[in-house]
């Protein structure tokens, strides 16, 4: 025999004013009848003043007794025989890379399951509900999970979060747990971040230490002609000067850092694949060690089809040819940049149709948009055409100059043999926005690095099925054509563009974030919860067996069905 609410069987206590009220007998009023035979079956009654003496209803007695402790067995939720525990606990784990941190040979994560571990067996949780903190929280078990199967599941976490507010968190675990006044246990490495809202159920607990670390802050590569161009930036976050050794690939240099100092690396060398950048191995080992994927410059092939005026063309291959990366010819390529006159199929039209008329402004255009960005119009005079079609993107009195269709195409009403647009520092600007804008059109990732934490760019082709997979078997589904940007990749790594069932690009998720790397403020913390649920509560939310609860009921209807009967006798 077991007790949920062992608390229930003071309900045992009601025994004893139900005993005394039977043996205790007050007396009675007289009561004057014309006739003996209404009073067939007198009572015993007492004389005088109240006393004890026999009672004479020995089996309603009984009945109300056992009532009473069927009552005291239900509110203390009595079982025969063992029962598995239902009380539901709900947990909240920082999923920040600093619970990577080790200190004597365990990392903050492994002191996490061990606390958990601990907690659940102390609690006698039958479910477990295990939240994990990030950009956007995550169920890691559960909801409502067997404990082994929890904790099993906590087996494979391996925290890779950059900094963020554990808040979104906590409001999702406390609706888990059945909302206000439920609580919630928060695991962590050190004191929550200024300004932190956490809800009054939380209860935090800190399994962090303050640690010395050295770590990579940020890392860059680009290459021109199989040389690489590597720059790093190293931060010392110890109480004390250290001195390291760093490798960019084969390569390795001295570094003597002051206590929260940081130094920048640059390095040139020769190289066609990926590159290590290296620290030795400290307290936090992930924010030491990164790979740089190749970086060329982007590359653009830009066509100009025949029917460009020749001074439009002259002008578009002296402003092409000092942006890096493009090539400029005659002959149609895929992927390239078409450049043609008014009524093609070019993806960029140049030139004017109809009569002209020049403008010296003012010009109105819609800021913000990639082809206008930074370009002055000041001292510009724009001779313009028939208004092309589209949606206007730069406008003069009535005349459209710049306008752009549903499909992406740009229309550039502009006659260059009777403007000054292309002796201005308009011009080069202008012609730089529409190469960046076709190169972010281009099919793949426009960035092969990233940092922890940042949204990922992808550019996709109509007709194709898109993929983006990471470390661990991870795959997300790039949905949309054009630019397309997906939430910030959780897991740190190589991240490969997959369209249809072949690699076509891949990208670098860098594991640095100097917030996380500084684990001098890490440390022991505790925090209870303000709210405490009170003894009823408790005692409703543990599940009961309705039996003790009918057999009351029954034998209070029979106790009122003896009694009726004897009054009606009576």
């Amino acid at each position: 025999m077991s007790f949920g609410f062992p608390l229930g069987l003071l309900a045992l206590g009601a025994f004893a004013p139900l005993l005394l009220a039977y043996f205790l007998r007050r007396k009675q009023p007289p009561r004057v009848v014309s006739a003996l035979f209404l009073w067939r079956s007198p009572d015993q009654r007492a004389q005088a003043g109240p006393r004890f003496q026999r009672f004479s209803r020995e089996a309603s007695l009984l009945l109300e007794l056992l009532a009473v402790l069927a009552a005291a067995a239900f509110l203390s939720d009595v079982h025969l025989g063992a029962r598995a525990s239902k009380k539901h606990l709900v947990v909240v784990v920082d999923g920040s890379l600093s619970m990577q941190a080790v200190s004597q040979g365990r990392s903050a994560a492994d002191r996490v399951r061990d606390r958990l571990a601990a907690l659940a067996l102390a609690e006698e949780a039958g479910q477990l509900t295990v939240v994990e903190s990030g950009l956007k929280p995550t169920v890691l078990a559960g909801p409502q999970a067997e404990v082994s199967r929890a904790l099993a599941a906590l087996e494979k976490w391996v925290p890779t979060q950059p900094a963020h507010d554990v808040g979104p968190a906590l409001l999702a675990a406390r609706e888990l747990a059945g909302g206000k006044g439920n609580k919630v246990h928060l695991f962590t490495d050190g004191p929550l971040a200024e300004g932190t809202l956490a809800p009054p159920e939380v209860e935090v607990v800190s399994v962090g230490e303050p640690l010395d670390n050295l770590a990579l802050l940020s890392a860059q590569r680009s290459d021109v002609e199989g040389v690489a161009s590597v720059t790093v930036r190293v931060g010392n976050f110890s109480r004390v000067a250290k001195n390291v050794t760093l490798s960019i690939g084969p390569r390795t240099q001295a570094l003597a850092l002051d206590p929260g100092a940081t130094t920048v690396v640059q390095a040139k060398l020769q190289a066609s694949g990926p590159l290590n950048v290296a620290l030795p191995d400290d307290a936090l080992p992930v924010d030491g060690v990164v790979t740089l994927l190749p970086s060329a410059p982007p590359s653009l092939k830009v066509v100009l089809l025949s029917g460009l005026e020749p001074k439009a063309g002259a002008a578009l291959r002296r402003a092409l040819a000092v942006v890096p990366g493009v090539t400029v010819s005659t002959a149609l390529q895929p992927d390239a940049m078409v450049v043609g006159p008014p009524g093609s199929t070019a993806d960029v039209t140049l030139g004017v149709s109809g009569a002209t008329q020049g403008w010296l402004g003012p010009f109105f255009a819609q800021k913000g948009h990639p082809a206008l960005e930074d370009v002055q119009l000041s001292g510009v005079i724009w001779s313009a055409g028939v208004s092309p079609p589209g949606r206007p993107l730069m406008s003069a009195g009535e005349a459209v100059l710049v306008s752009e269709e549903e499909e992406g195409r740009l229309h550039l009403n502009l006659d260059l043999a009777r403007s000054n647009v292309q002796r201005t520092v308009a011009w080069p600007i202008l012609v730089s926005n529409l190469v960046r804008r076709a190169r972010v059109l281009q099919p793949g990732l426009p960035r092969r690095h990233l940092m922890l934490g940042e949204d990922v760019p992808v550019t996709t082709t109509p007709g194709a099925r898109y993929a983006l997979k990471g470390p661990g078997g991870i795959e997300r589904q790039v949905l949309g054509v054009g630019p397309v940007v997906l939430p910030a990749a959780t897991v740190p790594g190589r991240w490969a563009l997959w369209r249809d069932d072949e690699e076509v690009d891949a990208l670098e998720v860098l594991p640095l974030d100097p917030r996380e790397s500084d684990l001098r403020g890490r440390g022991p913390y505790a925090v209870r919860a303000a709210a405490s649920e009170g003894l009823a509560s408790i005692a409703l939310k543990t599940p009961r067996s309705p039996w003790p609860l009918a057999l009351m009921l029954a034998l209070l209807l029979v106790d009122f069905w003896l009694t009726a009967r004897r009054r009606s006798a009576s």
